[in-house]
């Protein structure tokens, strides 16, 4: 098998496996547990996300319809008393609804599950935090996750060219750049005016990790370019690109993302 080949697979593999940790350690990655009440387990998966404008589902299995749940919840970070629904029992689960918010409000919500005199709080560390945000159109959201994934595999394979007996950068720099705009830079700022109202809330108008990463790759691999052009011995500008990529990548999608300040006049919500 030709080396060339090789690094692909290698970073293939590497790019996939930064694609799934990103997700799985994100803050609107279900909270996803397990807890007893009585003799029986109950095992749950809590939404951390809703898109669109309506009321979001809470959904809980049980085995007995005799055990009834309680939704609580109020709006994150304010002094707002603890809101109290019953939860329906339907179809081998326990719903509750919470109301819709504006994008990127945010809810904390918990359940409490009770069997005669047992009772069992879900989660019981800390209520789980859900954000909303409008929906995103799948001919804006598809290609964005294609583009930011080309951009992360071309990246890293870049890097890996430098163990190629004769490397050659320029396709390749040129292909993870194109990537990186169109995924980053075109259609991630649609992604944002769609879910929440900004095209972008990165440096210098705002913290969200998803843009200023994201700007710190592109000035990272325009460098590189630069230097690719200037440089008789480019292919240390080149691999410090494609690490720094790699690792801001690794950061938990959508951490220090938008959130609405509810001490701001807002829309009134059911």
């Amino acid at each position: 098998m030709k080396k060339s080949i090789i690094l692909w697979i290698i970073a293939f593999i590497l790019t996939a496996a930064t694609a799934v940790f990103q997700r799985l350690t994100g803050p609107t990655y279900p909270l996803k547990g397990k807890t007893v009440l009585k003799d029986f387990t109950v095992n749950y998966s809590l939404d951390r996300s809703h898109s669109g404008d309506d009321h979001h589902l809470v959904r809980i299995k049980v085995k007995n319809e005799n055990v009834t749940g309680i939704l609580e919840w109020k709006r994150y970070k304010t002094d707002d008393t603890w809101r109290i629904q019953r939860m329906k029992f339907q179809n081998g689960e326990l719903i509750g609804a919470l109301p819709p918010q504006p994008p990127a409000g945010k809810l904390e919500y918990r359940i409490i599950l009770t069997d005669d005199e047992y009772q069992v709080l879900i989660p019981r560390e800390k209520p789980v935090v859900i954000r909303f945000k409008g929906y995103i159109p799948d001919y804006i959201l598809i290609p964005h996750v294609v583009f930011i994934f080309l951009a992360m595999l071309f990246s890293t394979r870049t890097g890996l060219e430098y163990f190629n007996n004769d490397s050659k950068y320029d396709k390749l720099v040129y292909l993870t750049l194109i990537f990186l705009i169109l995924g980053g830079f075109i259609f991630g700022p649609l992604v944002q005016y769609f879910a929440f109202g900004a095209l972008w809330t990165g440096f210098p108008f705002g913290y969200d990790l998803t843009d200023n990463k994201t700007l710190i790759a592109l000035v990272a691999w325009l460098t590189a370019f630069v230097m690719m052009k200037r440089s008789s011995n480019p292919h240390r500008w080149i691999i410090t690109a494609s690490v720094l990529m790699f690792v801001v990548f690794l950061i938990p999608h959508s951490l220090l993302g938008s959130e609405l300040d509810y001490s701001k006049p807002v829309k009134n919500v059911n």
